[in-house]
């Protein structure tokens, strides 16, 4: 007994050393205006800074040209050391945000809310009253979330998909329609729901009417890889950022199609079937979808990586062919949207010329601001709407 006394008094003088400290106010605090105080107990620190996506961007300059990002902003040091910063009113939003200590970044630890964006850990909050109220859990039915591993001989390996079923979908026998949705660069399986609040965007756009209930497929779009880092076999590695330009990925796809159509009740047509991705999946999807104009009759490009022309890889060859025969077929929907500010912008337009050129109709947004998830998830918001009608 005496040890373990002993024991517990040195854990309680560790424990100062991992925490953020006592803080007994609020962090984040969300007023009645919506502004937002954020709080942190750093008495010895020298500078304290809070980055977010509430943070107007600026525009820099560098030798591949002018981007726009977002910096952490100064913090002021208050009594008792708690150091504070308040923004002005926001939109109703989903927000990320992260603390820097005299440079060091790290988590708010009075917000257990947190999420994973590749490798960075970041927390959030959600300001309601309107496109926010899509993010959020709300009282309403609910769909189930699995992670089902699949077979994929052209990969060569068991693979990981995260699988959306909408309210009902384990007591009906009713078929459903399928929408394939694919993540970024440094993304994976788990991103869309994670990051994209995908389950609680379909949800709440069901319930209320807005969307057809559908089943969503989420896949690993890092062809050398199994599953998200440190989920499979593969041990605790942390995988690279990976985009699959050696053209195997895209050929693979079919191995996800077949499996989800053997043991899910879809609807296995090219009407009922649906894809769309953001940035390099975004990339992927309109490069599976002109490869195999058979499989989707909706497309959904999201600040896409654009296909190029390579001469010697077989998915990247004839694209205006190829893009001719896909819309010859019939093509329901061919979405496509970016921000004003997204470093991808121009390749965009030249993307749209080349379809303009070929006498293909498609659906073209633009919004504000960069390569950011506050626009793919309001993109989702605004595709989901438009299918299997």
């Amino acid at each position: 007994m005496k040890k373990f006394l002993v024991l517990w008094g040195v854990l309680l003088c560790c424990l100062p050393i991992f925490s953020q400290g006592k803080n007994d106010k609020t962090s984040p605090e969300i007023h009645e205006d919506r502004s937002v105080t954020f709080r942190l107990k750093a008495p010895k620190a020298r500078r304290v800074q809070v980055w977010g996506d509430f943070i107007k961007p600026v525009t820099i300059e560098t030798g591949r040209g002018k981007f726009e990002t977002t910096v952490p902003v100064n913090m002021v040091e208050k009594e008792d050391g708690v150091w504070e910063y308040t923004t002005g009113p926001l939109d109703s939003e989903l927000y990320r945000y992260l603390f820097y200590v005299d440079g060091i970044g790290m988590l708010d630890m009075q917000n257990t809310y947190v999420m994973r964006d590749g490798r960075k850990m970041l927390n959030y909050f959600i300001i309601p009253g309107g496109i926010g109220d899509v993010f959020l859990a709300s009282d309403v039915p609910h769909g189930t979330v699995a992670k089902v591993w699949y077979d994929s001989p052209a990969l060569n390996m068991k693979r990981r998909l995260t699988i959306y079923t909408p309210p009902g979908y384990e007591e009906s026998r009713r078929k459903y329609p399928v929408l394939y949705l694919l993540h970024g660069m440094s993304g994976d399986e788990n991103s869309w729901d994670e990051l994209g609040r995908l389950k609680y965007i379909m949800d709440n756009l069901i319930a209320a009417g807005k969307i057809v209930p559908m089943i969503v497929v989420m896949s690993n779009g890092n062809s050398p890889y199994r599953s998200a880092a440190g989920e499979s076999a593969d041990g605790m590695m942390v995988p690279t950022n990976v985009i699959s330009k050696e053209g195997d990925f895209e050929p693979s796809f079919n191995d996800i199609v077949r499996y989800v159509d053997t043991h899910f009740r879809t609807q296995k047509s090219k009407s009922r079937r649906a894809i769309a991705g953001l940035s390099m999946g975004g990339f992927h999807s309109a490069l599976i979808s002109m490869n195999y104009p058979d499989l989707f009759g909706y497309v959904g490009l999201f600040s896409p990586g654009t296909p190029v022309e390579v001469s010697d890889i077989p998915v990247y060859c004839n694209i205006s062919q190829k893009l001719s025969e896909q819309f010859r077929k019939g093509v329901e929907l061919y979405y496509m949207a970016i921000g004003s500010k997204d470093f991808l912008y121009q390749k965009n337009v030249d993307f749209r010329h080349r379809l303009d050129s070929l006498g293909c109709p498609y659906v073209y947004r633009e919004s504000g601001g960069g390569h950011t998830w506050t626009n793919w998830r309001n993109y989702l918001v605004d595709f989901l709407p438009r299918l299997f009608k």
